[in-house]
């Protein structure tokens, strides 16, 4: 799934393609796509794009007559820009959107489709889908501090939980703990005022570190490669590859369809914690994935 990395990067090169651009023709390939059906799809044609921001891991499309295109792309979803007569692969191609100068086309590689628009014709109605997580850059330590202790779960559930912080998945999860130096499985109620502070700096550090990078593998065009395994990363999907930072094979704890991985050294003190009752206890903390973490918020709107 796509995280704050990759839709900022996404939002930037957007920015150059279609910022002050007016949106002309849609084609919705897939209807499922489409999420709200009051304002319709046609009231953002022929409306010039003022801004686009991120809203966790939505990219939002203002429009000068005032609504909003909100673009979740889930798990699969994937955004490419092509010629405005490139051809249409209907089983891929979820939407084109037409600009004067190409087309912006959301695809889905998955057989279920999950990546969605919505349309919303004020604030007000973009915020019923926001699902309130904090964004790092705006609060203090003390403020970061508060809103992970509130509730008492492990810390891999904390980061990925879009109500608590917003635009971290399974991916740079693991990095952000791994690099901390913290265990996974730590409950966020138990940890000390170091091991907080200690993750509160780490975050923007690797967030802005894979975005850089990101951003130079991409160039000028939109990113084409949005996946939660990238051969750099320290931890997430190198199970059975030794470390980076000590050399130990980094271990994994699988449940449901999920899986954290680890390194033993360096955030448990040697333990392996890969076992089926801790299987069981990740998968009571975090029950769902933070995808559907979106989908069960968006469904109470």
């Amino acid at each position: 799934m796509p995280e704050l990395p990759d839709i900022t990067v996404y939002i930037e090169r957007l920015e150059k393609l279609v910022l002050q651009q007016t949106l002309g023709k849609i084609t919705v390939i897939n209807p499922f796509f489409v999420r709200t059906f009051d304002p319709p799809v046609q009231t953002i044609t022929n409306q010039t794009i003022e801004t686009i921001k991120r809203l966790g891991k939505r990219i939002v499309f203002r429009f000068g007559n005032g609504y909003y295109a909100v673009i979740h792309l889930m798990i699969s979803g994937r955004l490419q820009w092509r010629r405005p007569d490139g051809k249409i692969n209907r089983k891929l191609d979820l939407a084109l959107f037409d600009f004067p100068e190409g087309r912006l086309v959301v695809t889905e590689v998955a057989s279920k489709k999950r990546a969605s628009l919505h349309i919303f014709k004020n604030e007000e109605g973009l915020s019923s889908i926001d699902p309130g997580g904090q964004e790092l850059t705006q609060i203090s330590l003390g403020e970061f501090k508060k809103s992970i202790t509130k509730e008492n779960h492990t810390l891999k559930r904390t980061l990925t939980d879009p109500r608590i912080l917003s635009g971290i998945g399974n991916a740079y999860s693991d990095e952000i703990v791994h690099a901390a130096k913290l265990s996974p499985i730590l409950q966020t109620q138990k940890m000390n005022d170091e091991e907080i502070e200690r993750l509160f700096n780490t975050i923007p550090i690797i967030l802005d570190k894979w975005t850089e990078k990101l951003r130079n593998e991409a160039g000028d065009n939109l990113p084409k490669k949005v996946t939660a395994f990238h051969d750099d990363m320290a931890a997430h999907g190198k199970f059975g590859k030794p470390c980076p930072l000590c050399g130990t094979t980094i271990q994994r704890i699988r449940y449901a369809s999920n899986e954290t991985n680890y390194c033993p050294a360096c955030q448990t003190n040697g333990k392996l914690l890969a076992d089926r009752s801790l299987s069981r206890l990740l998968k009571r903390d975090w029950p769902k994935t933070a995808e559907e973490l979106d989908e069960i918020f968006s469904a109470k709107k």
